[in-house]
């Protein structure tokens, strides 16, 4: 699917620009490289990615429910997109900021180009979801109402419930010169009302917002059959719709819809900090209130009503969108959520156990004997979770490090380290506070695992952790061993079964001694010392990726053949944009696979002519990062938990870690890249004008889909293992932290 020819072009395509001429492309001068027309800009790259999800809730040949799960995917997305990007770029303007990016483009000029790409992509979801997703969706049972158009015992039932339900909660506030128009949340959805006195008089207003406790998509009752429909109503829909009760004794104007997203980045010195984690509860309390950046109104909201909201919220016409449907179609998730919707969702998926792996098995002893590569999903991180269960359990373990990005609330990780602390055990947990929209989350944990005893570290000053790292020590038999795990995702069990990662489970005493070095330097006061294996941000990894780079080039220009292949959610950084031209100029063969932004302009002549660019989008969100050099002939593979960004270089504490095993590194080249190179079905190749063009197989060409053939490959594996019919084992079962507390006291 082409998505020039899917929807209508932006009013000015300011995404595409003139490409460089041969002319102006001679020679090998640097500048050349840097030329502002060489770069995508990074927001309008992103705002393609999102535009590649919208494609997914397109596709007609996708299960109706995965559509519907795309476009809340998509619309979850474009709000982070405006509380984060879209934010920063309007405090550039109101800075008077003259900073231009590497594509030459000021942040008066991007804003207005998001502006009109981000109105043209709304249109289009919300276009979809009126002519083809909600006729589907009622085609099969699956029926959103508008209050007013109910049957009458319907209707009753909605009065009932408004009055028992949601009444209670509302709270109407005026507006006017006593009341300034109130302070409300990032992402709220609201009703302006409009009102006189019975007796006439000069208009009221007021806001009543509408409770976030309450489901917004509500389920009206249904029969016992299973034919029976799925009838809902929106929540808003319902308090609009019995707004007057509300107001007594007034004469209603009007009542009309509508969102507010604010700048939701947290601004923390940490220098001047004096409590980080007190520091940064603040600063989230302030960003749901930060300053509005978008404005979302109904579709039938008179003009006059739009233009009050754009002056209570200081905002332009350029930040207001109106919406002929919900105001978010994040709204839709419990039809994606509702398990007798199966028939219309993708086939179940369930994670197959890595064979090395088994449930029987003792994960020291495996790891012992040989290096595991785990390839999530499609592989289970139940292993990861057990190893870390088992040493907070096993007696002879006296030490667990861990770094800790992004955990679920109820993480089974967080509370294993807990019962490990409490058992005595010295455990270090390297806490990143700042994992955007995850703060509450890891404030939450890290002040429990404190309480357990376990020594808390929070990052280091002016950096992110973002690296996934895990080192246990254990008393065996002939020695004191360390043991480490190294992931390109988080301990995170669920995203685990929706993000595409890798795990390595290593022994390698010089690879397990780096990773005690780079604890150490995070957690004392000694410099990075510089390692061999182990790629380090901020300290080595940029140019030791560098050297890498211009080591394929030397190849390529001594007549041995150059070759790369890189796996990436982003690539931003010019720097190594730049190298990654001149190393195709030299006649290196480059391949990226970059998910979302992507700022270099591939198949330039006399430029980028050696670079492909793809982009996986499909039902697991590819995470993965892999960096293949071949070094003519004897390759080398990294897998890594960074991005090629500024800030992943830079501004992060990030690890890239080799794969040395001949066996695991040998089916990450002959097996994993060829799939994600050779995918025709949810890969879209990058053009040099910054658009995107679906891949489709030659006529006669089986249909080679990389996520798919993971997938089948791990049902085969399933059914391997499960035919081998392991010996039952006795699953580790913890006692809750508060019973040993209990039993302490």
């Amino acid at each position: 699917m082409n998505p020039k020819s899917e929807t209508p072009a932006p009013e000015e395509p300011s995404n595409i620009v003139a490409l460089p001429s041969a002319e102006n492309s001679e020679g090998t001068s640097p500048s050349r490289f840097s030329a502002s027309e060489n770069f995508i800009n990074r927001e309008l790259s992103w705002l393609e990615f999102n535009r590649r999800v919208l494609e997914e809730a397109q596709d007609p040949t996708q299960p109706l429910i995965e559509r519907v799960k795309f476009l809340t995917i998509f619309s979850s997305n474009l709000d982070e997109f405006f509380e984060i990007r879209v934010a920063g770029i309007k405090q550039q303007i109101e800075s008077e900021t003259s900073d231009v990016a590497a594509d030459g483009m000021s942040p008066t000029e991007t804003f207005n180009a998001i502006q009109r790409l981000a109105h043209e992509l709304v249109a289009t979801e919300y276009a979809l979801f009126k002519d083809d997703i909600a006729p589907a969706l009622a085609k099969n049972g699956i029926r959103v109402h508008e209050v007013a158009s109910l049957n009458a015992k319907r209707t009753a039932w909605a009065q009932r419930y408004f009055r028992e339900e949601v009444f209670p909660l509302l709270t109407p506030l005026a507006v006017d010169a006593s009341h300034p128009f109130p302070q409300l949340l990032n992402k709220s959805h609201n009703l302006l009302v409009r009102a006189r006195n019975e007796r006439g008089g000069e208009l009221l207003h007021a806001i009543v917002q509408v409770p976030r406790v309450l489901p917004r998509l509500i389920l009206m009752p249904r029969g016992k059959g299973e034919d029976e429909p799925w009838d809902y109503i929106y929540l808003s829909s319902l308090i609009k719709h019995y707004i007057a009760e509300l107001f007594p004794g007034l004469l209603l104007d009007g009542a009309h819809a509508f969102r507010v997203t604010r700048n939701s980045d947290l601004y923390i010195d940490e220098e001047e900090a004096d409590n980080l984690l007190r520091s940064i509860e603040q600063e989230l309390r302030r960003s749901s209130r930060g300053d509005a950046v978008r404005l979302e109104v109904a579709a039938d909201c008179p003009k006059d009503y739009r233009e009050l909201l754009l002056e209570f919220f200081d905002l332009g016409e350029m930040d207001l969108y109106r919406l002929d449907g919900p105001l978010s179609m994040t709204h839709l998730a419990p039809l994606v959520a509702n398990d007798a919707f199966a028939k219309l969702k993708d086939r179940v998926f369930q994670p197959a156990r890595d064979p090395a792996l088994p449930p029987h098995a003792r994960i020291f002893d495996v790891m012992r004997k040989q290096d595991v590569l785990l390839h999530h999903p499609y592989e289970s991180f139940d292993p990861i979770v057990e190893f870390i269960e088992n040493a907070a359990q096993d007696p002879q373990v006296l030490a667990i490090k861990i770094t800790l990005y992004r955990t679920s609330g109820d993480s089974p990780v967080v509370e294993a380290l807990m019962h490990a602390a409490t058992a005595g055990k010295q455990v270090t947990a390297i806490v990143e506070l700042r994992a955007r929209f995850d703060e509450a989350n890891n404030i939450q944990w890290a002040r429990r695992l404190e309480e357990a005893g376990a020594h808390v570290i929070y990052g280091v000053v002016g950096l992110k952790t973002h690296c996934k790292a895990l080192l246990i020590v254990r008393r065996d038999a002939d020695r004191l061993r360390q043991y480490v795990h190294l992931g390109t995702g988080n301990y995170h069990a669920r995203t685990a079964r929706i993000y595409t990662d890798f795990s390595l489970l290593t022994t390698n005493p010089k690879i397990t001694e780096e990773v005690a070095i780079v604890f150490n330097t995070l957690t004392g006061l000694a410099s990075f010392p510089g390692l061999e294996k182990l790629l380090v941000a901020p300290f080595d990894l940029k140019s030791r990726l560098t050297r890498l780079i211009e080591r394929e080039r030397d190849h390529a220009a001594a007549g041995k053949a150059g070759r790369m292949i890189v796996k990436l959610n982003s690539l931003v950084d010019q720097e190594t944009i730049e190298k990654l031209y001149e190393a195709s100029c030299a006649g290196v063969k480059i391949d990226l696979i970059v998910r979302g932004i992507c700022c270099l302009r591939p198949g330039i002549k006399n430029l980028s002519e050696n670079i492909r660019v793809i982009s996986i989008v499909g039902r697991f969100l590819e995470h993965s990062r892999i960096y293949y050099f071949d070094n003519a002939g004897k390759p080398e593979v990294f897998l890594a938990s960074a991005d090629w960004m500024p800030r992943n270089f830079i501004r992060r504490v990030e690890i890239a870690f080799p794969i040395e095993d001949p066996t695991l590194r040998d089916e990450i080249i002959n097996e994993v890249l060829p799939r994600f190179l050779n995918d025709h079905i949810k890969a879209r190749q990058l053009q040099s004008d910054g658009t995107y063009v679906r891949l489709k197989p030659e006529e006669g060409a089986p249909r080679s889909q990389a996520q798919l053939h993971f997938r089948e490959r791990s049902r085969g594996q399933a059914r391997k293992l499960a035919e081998a019919q392991p010996t039952p084992t006795t699953t580790i079962k913890l006692t809750p932290i508060t019973t040993l507390r209990k039993e302490e006291s």
